[in-house]
C-alpha cells in the first residue's frame, strides 16, 4: 500500500522543541487525515536541528466514499425555503430529497453522496493547513512575510507513493516555497540538494549525507563514542539523560572529542565546574575511572568530522570552558570572604512571598520547626535548628546567583569552610531534597529534621494563603513539596501523625491556618495513590485505607495497603471479597428501603447451622483481628479474616437472605452487617474494585 513522506527543513530548531514539534506534526496530519476517513497502518517521525519529518505507511488511494444527510424545511414549507435548501444541498428538485418524520410531521431530506478524495489531494490541503496553524510555544517572522515558523522555512518535502504532491505556501506577496522531493545533507560536510521519495530512501540518503535522522541513534551514537573515548584514557564518562538528549538535538552528525581544562580548577568544588560545562557549554564532565574523582578533562560534541582530528576543536572548546572557570573561581573565592552567619541579615531583603514574608523569616520558621521534629526523627534539636536557620544562606552569594541550581550545594561547601558540624553542612544541602523521582531523599537524621521542616512550611504556608494547586497548574510545586515530604517519611520509616504535624507547622501563620489540616490530608491522600501507583500498587487499596478514621501515618497506611494487597492475591482474600461484594449489594438494596442495619444477630432466631457458623465465625475473627491491627500485625488481621471465607461461602448456599418471615430476614441482614464490620476493622472493602 501507498506510503506518504513529509518533511518540513528550515533553520536549526531549538533543542527542547524538537520532540514535542514532531509530535504535534504526527498528531495534526494524522488527525485530519482520520477525519476524512483515512486509515494507516504505521507512522514514523524524525527530528532533529534541521528537520521534522513524518512517514505514513499503509495508506489507501483514496479516502472512502461517504453518505451525508442534511435535514431540511418541512413538507409544504414556502417555496423561498425550498428553494435555498437545495441550492445549498446542490440538488434541482425537491424529487431528489427524501422525506422523514418526526412528532412534528413529515420533513425533506438530502442525501448527499461524496465521493472520497484522493489521500495526495487530501494532504494538499492538510500539510499547508498544519503548517499554518503549527503550536510552537515560541514563533518568528522572516522577511515581509505573515507566515509564523520556529526559525525561516527552506523547503517541504511531500510525496506519496514516491511521487511528489504539488502544493505551495506563500512567505509573502512575491515567495512561495513549493513542495517537492528534495532535501538537504549536512550544512558542511554535504550540503547538496538530495532527491528522495519513500522514508527507506530518505534515512540512507541521508545517512551518506552525513545526518542521522533518528534522534535515538544520535543520542546512543554520542553515548557509545564518549565512553569509548574517556575508556581509552582510562576516564569515565559522568553520565547526564537531560543533556545527552538536548546535544542530540544540536548536531545531525555527532563526534564526540576529548578536551582539558588547567588542573588548579579542580580545586573549585566539582558541582560547580559541572554545572558550568553542563548548563554554559553543553559538554559532559569526566571522571578518573580508577579513584573516582573529577578529572581535569571534559567531552564536548562536535558537529563535524575535523580534518585535524577535532584538536582545533577541542582545543577552541577549552579556551572557552577556561574563561567561563575562570569567573567560576571568582565567585568561590569572593564568597568565602564572608561567612554563612554573616549572610542571614541579607535574607531580609529577598522576599519569599508577599504574603509569607521574607527568606529570613521562613528560615526562622523552619528552625523552629526542624527543633521540634528532630525528637521525632532521632535528631540533634540543637543541630537541626542550626542547620535550618543557615540553609538560605547561599542564596545572597554571588555563585548561587550565578548558578541557582546549586542552592543548597553551596550552601555546604561554605557551611564547611565556616567549619560547621558536618552533620550541619550535610541537612544545608539536603534540606531541599528530593526534588524529583531520581533524585535520593536525605537518610541522616537532621538532614531528614530539616527537610521536612522546610517542606512542611511550605505546604502549611500556601495553604494559609489559599494558593493551592489546581488542575494542571501548581506554580509553587506544592505537589513535589507533598510528593517529597512522602518519600522522606517512607524512606526512613518515620512515624509521624500529619495532623499535629500540620497544625504545629500551621501556628506560624495564624490561628485560622491550623484549621487546614483535614484539607491538606485529603491533598496527601492524593500524592500518596500518586506515589503507590508508580510503585506498582491499586489506588482503591489506598483509598480504602484512608476512607477509616484517623489516617494521618503515612508508614502505617502503607503497611496495611501492603497487607490488603497481598491478601487479595489469594484465593481466600478474592472469594471473601467477592462474598463482602454480594453481602453489601444487598445490605445497601435494604438500607434504601429501611434504614441502616446495624446490631448484634439474634442467635436464638438462626434457623440454619451456616447462619450460627457463621455468627461464631465472625466472632472469633473479628476480635483476633482488633488486636492484630491494635499490634500493628496487619498480615495476621487478613489471616483471622481469611478463615470467614469458608462460613460466608456456606451462608450464602445454604441461607436465603430475604426469608419471608420478617424476623428471620431482619437477622440475617443483620449476619451481613457483621460481616461488613468485620473486614472494616482493617480497611474500608466498599473502596475496593472487583
Amino acid at each position: 500500500m501507498p506510503e506518504a513522506l513529509i518533511e518540513i527543513f528550515c533553520e536549526e530548531i531549538p533543542a527542547r522543541m524538537q520532540k514535542r514539534a514532531a509530535e504535534d506534526l504526527q498528531r495534526m496530519i494524522t488527525g485530519d487525515l482520520v477525519e476524512a476517513g483515512v486509515t494507516y497502518e504505521w507512522a514514523r517521525i524524525h527530528y532533529g536541528p534541521r528537520r521534522l519529518m513524518l512517514a505514513l505507511g499503509g495508506l489507501p488511494g483514496a479516502a472512502p466514499d461517504r453518505k451525508e444527510e442534511r435535514k431540511g424545511p418541512r413538507v409544504g414549507a414556502p417555496e423561498k425555503a425550498l428553494e435555498g435548501f437545495l441550492k445549498s444541498a446542490g440538488l434541482a428538485s425537491v424529487d431528489e430529497c427524501e422525506q422523514q418524520e418526526d412528532k412534528k410531521g413529515a420533513f425533506y431530506v438530502a442525501v448527499i453522496e461524496k465521493p472520497g478524495r484522493p489521500v495526495p489531494d487530501l494532504l494538499a490541503d492538510i500539510i499547508p493547513d498544519t503548517i499554518r496553524k503549527f503550536p510552537w510555544p515560541k514563533s518568528m517572522r522572516w522577511g515581509s512575510g505573515t507566515l509564523r515558523w520556529v526559525r525561516p522555512l527552506h523547503s517541504i518535502v511531500c510525496t506519496f507513493d514516491g511521487e511528489v504532491v504539488p502544493f505551495e505556501i506563500a512567505l509573502d506577496d512575491k515567495k512561495v516555497i513549493k513542495s517537492g522531493n528534495t532535501t538537504y545533507g549536512h550544512r558542511f560536510m554535504a550540503p547538496d540538494a538530495i532527491t528522495v521519495h519513500r522514508l527507506e530512501d530518505y534515512e540512507v540518503r541521508l545517512e551518506r549525507a552525513k545526518v542521522m535522522v533518528d534522534a535515538e541513534v544520535r543520542m546512543q551514537s554520542i553515548l557509545a563514542d564518549a565512553k569509548t573515548l574517556c575508556q581509552a584514557q582510562g576516564l569515565e564518562l559522568v553520565e547526564d539523560e537531560a543533556l545527552l538528549a538536548e546535544v542530540a538535538g544540536l548536531v545531525e552528525w555527532p563526534v564526540p572529542l576529548l578536551g582539558e581544562f588547567d588542573e588548579s580548577f579542580l580545586d573549585v568544588p566539582p558541582e560547580v565546574l559541572t554545572s558550568t560545562m553542563r548548563t554554559n557549554q553543553k559538554y559532559f564532565a569526566v571522571r578518573d575511572a580508577a579513584t573516582g574523582k573529577m578529572a581535569a578533562k571534559f567531552v564536548c560534541i562536535a558537529n563535524v568530522e575535523a580534518e585535524d582530528g577535532g584538536t582545533a576543536i577541542a582545543d577552541g572548546n577549552g579556551r572557552v570552558l577556561r574563561a567561563r572557570f575562570s569567573d567560576a573561581r571568582f565567585f568561590w573565592d569572593e564568597d568565602k570572604k564572608r561567612t554563612l552567619e554573616s549572610r542571614i541579615d541579607d535574607l531580609k531583603k529577598i522576599v519569599f512571598h508577599k504574603k509569607l514574608g521574607t527568606v529570613h523569616e521562613k528560615s526562622e520558621r523552619v528552625a523552629k520547626l526542624a527543633k521540634e521534629l528532630a525528637t521525632k526523627v532521632g535528631a540533634d534539636g540543637d543541630k537541626a535548628a542550626r542547620a535550618a536557620h543557615l540553609s538560605k544562606a547561599d542564596l545572597s552569594t554571588g555563585m548561587v546567583y550565578e548558578f541557582p541550581d546549586l542552592q543548597g550545594i553551596m550552601g555546604r561547601y561554605y557551611a564547611l569552610e565556616d567549619g560547621e558540624d558536618k552533620e550541619v553542612a550535610d541537612a544545608v544541602r539536603d534540606h531541599y531534597a528530593p526534588q524529583g523521582p531520581d533524585d535520593d531523599a536525605p537518610t541522616a537524621a537532621v538532614s531528614v529534621a530539616v527537610a521536612l521542616a522546610d517542606k512542611l512550611d511550605i505546604l502549611t504556608g500556601f495553604w494559609a494563603i489559599d494558593e493551592k494547586p489546581t488542575g494542571s497548574k501548581d506554580p509553587f510545586a506544592l505537589r513535589r513539596a507533598a510528593l517529597g515530604t512522602i518519600r522522606v517519611i517512607l524512606e526512613n520509616s518515620l512515624r509521624l501523625n500529619l495532623a499535629t504535624e500540620f497544625a504545629a507547622a500551621g501556628q506560624s501563620f495564624g490561628d485560622g491556618a491550623t484549621g487546614n489540616a483535614d484539607s491538606l490530608l485529603e491533598f496527601f491522600a492524593d500524592r500518596l495513590k500518586v506515589y503507590l501507583r508508580d510503585r506498582g500498587a491499586r489506588h482503591d487499596l489506598a483509598d480504602a485505607v484512608f476512607a477509616m478514621d484517623g489516617q494521618d501515618d503515612l508508614w502505617l497506611i502503607v503497611q496495611r495497603v501492603n497487607a490488603l494487597s497481598d491478601f487479595l492475591a489469594t484465593d481466600d482474600g478474592a472469594n471473601l471479597l467477592a462474598g463482602y461484594k454480594r453481602a453489601a449489594n444487598i445490605l445497601r438494596i435494604e438500607e434504601k428501603k429501611t434504614g441502616a442495619v446495624s446490631g448484634s444477630a439474634n442467635t436464638e432466631l438462626f434457623a440454619e447451622k451456616a447462619e450460627s457458623d457463621l455468627y461464631a465465625a465472625i466472632d472469633a475473627a473479628t476480635g483476633i483481628a482488633r488486636e492484630a491491627v491494635a499490634k500493628e500485625d496487619f498480615a495476621g488481621a487478613m489471616a483471622a479474616l481469611a478463615k470467614l471465607r469458608g462460613p460466608v461461602d456456606l451462608f450464602f448456599d445454604d441461607v436465603t437472605v430475604n426469608a419471608d418471615d420478617a424476623s428471620l430476614r431482619e437477622n440475617r441482614l443483620k449476619l451481613l452487617a457483621q460481616i461488613r464490620d468485620a473486614l472494616h476493622t482493617v480497611a474500608d472493602f466498599s473502596k475496593v474494585e472487583g
